[in-house]
This record gives C-alpha cells, sequence and structure tokens, in this order.
C-alpha cells in the first residue's frame, strides 16, 4: 500500500482548483487527513459566524491506490463509490459538487431574506496580539492547506497549517486546536509561531531527537 499518489493529488488539488475557479478562490479551503485507514481531503467553505460547512469529501483507497466520492442513492437507500481515476476527473468533480452547494446555498439565502455577503470570505492576513493595546496584522502566504493533526472521536481536532510570511520571509505554523461541545458549538484556540529558515532545521532535529521520549495522548 503507497500514498505517494494521495500526497501528489494533495498537493496540487488546491492551486488547480484556485486556478479554474474563481469563486472557489475566494472561499474555498481544503483540510487533509492522512492518518485515517482511508485517508480523506475535506473541501469546505468559511460563513461570517466562523462556522465551516462541508461540501465534499475526498476519499482513497490505499489498497487500490484510488480515490473515489461516496453518494448515497435516494431511491434504492444504498451508499455507493463513484471512482475517480485521474486528477482531471477529480478537479472536475470536486469542482461540480462545489458549484451545486453554491447554488443551494444563494437558494436557501433567499429564502431567507439573505445575501451572499454573509459567506466570509479568508484574506491572507493574520492577527497577532502583541500583549498591549494593539493588535498586530501580518500578510501571511499559505503555502499549505490545514492539515488534520489529531482528532478524538467527534469531541477535539488540531489542525496545522505552514505559510511564509510576507515581509520577512520567516516560516509561519499556525495551530488551531478545535472543540466541539453537546450544543453543537465549537471553540476555537488558535496559536501561531513564526521563526526563520536559519532556526528550521535546529527545530526539526529537536523535534526529531526527541519524539521517543514524548507520549501520546491517552483519553482513558
Amino acid at each position: 500500500m503507497s500514498l505517494e499518489w494521495f500526497d501528489r493529488v494533495c498537493s496540487e488539488m488546491q492551486d488547480n482548483l484556485e486556478s479554474i475557479c474563481e469563486d472557489y478562490d475566494e472561499i474555498g479551503h481544503m483540510r487533509i487527513d492522512r492518518a485515517a485507514k482511508h485517508p480523506k481531503i475535506e473541501f469546505y467553505v468559511e460563513f461570517e459566524d466562523d462556522d465551516r460547512e462541508v461540501f465534499c469529501t475526498l476519499f482513497f483507497d490505499p489498497h487500490n491506490e484510488e480515490f473515489y466520492m461516496e453518494e448515497f442513492d435516494l431511491t434504492l437507500g444504498e451508499t455507493y463509490r463513484q471512482i475517480l481515476p485521474d486528477i482531471e476527473e477529480i478537479l472536475d468533480a470536486v469542482h461540480e459538487v462545489f458549484h451545486n452547494f453554491m447554488d443551494t446555498e444563494v437558494e436557501d439565502e433567499d429564502d431567507d431574506e439573505m445575501d451572499d455577503e454573509e459567506i466570509f470570505e479568508e484574506d491572507d492576513e493574520q492577527v497577532f496580539t502583541d500583549g498591549g493595546e494593539y493588535d498586530v496584522v501580518v500578510d501571511v502566504e499559505w503555502t499549505t492547506p490545514e492539515v488534520l493533526a489529531y482528532s478524538y472521536l467527534d469531541e477535539v481536532e488540531v489542525t496545522y497549517r505552514f505559510g511564509v510570511v510576507t515581509e520577512t520571509g520567516d516560516g509561519i505554523l499556525h495551530r488551531v486546536n478545535r472543540i466541539f461541545t453537546d450544543d453543537n458549538e465549537t471553540i476555537e484556540d488558535e496559536t501561531n509561531f513564526i521563526f526563520s529558515k536559519e532556526e528550521a532545521g535546529a527545530i526539526i532535529e529537536l523535534i526529531e531527537n526527541n519524539m521517543d521520549a514524548m507520549e501520546g495522548f491517552d483519553p482513558s
């Protein structure tokens, strides 16, 4: 079993979707879950109230080394797989699902007398608190999608994203810890770690040399 094809598609999907679809470029995001039995890519949009809604999940079967989507047939009451053999078909399928989702959202907003301005448009700015009265806004070029590092049931998840600070060229790791409550609310704790290229090698070496000393999370 190999994840080489999965990793290749992950590296190309976001840029390709942004290049062929202006709407997705503005509000579309993706998150990678590589640790699952069948690794997956979740595509989602975020709204003004920070709620996010997944509009498409792309699964990967590592045994057969193929991507697929699951669809539910209302007539037969069964779930079946749509196999996507190459990246062109994957892009077309995700693109189609995205626009079907957005068309439904627009119809729902019209029914509720809402407009498209309520969709939150993420820009490439990250806000940092300097400990004083003012916040510092930093321009960031994100080079990876949000990657799922850890999750436990439907209660907790931790994600990371890497970018480059435009002004200085420093690297930035953006970490989000999400807690999902019984009231269907999401509590988010965001942290940012900025480091120079010269520091990166030392950080990687420190982590690699001390992995054995760390303990994993035991929910029991």
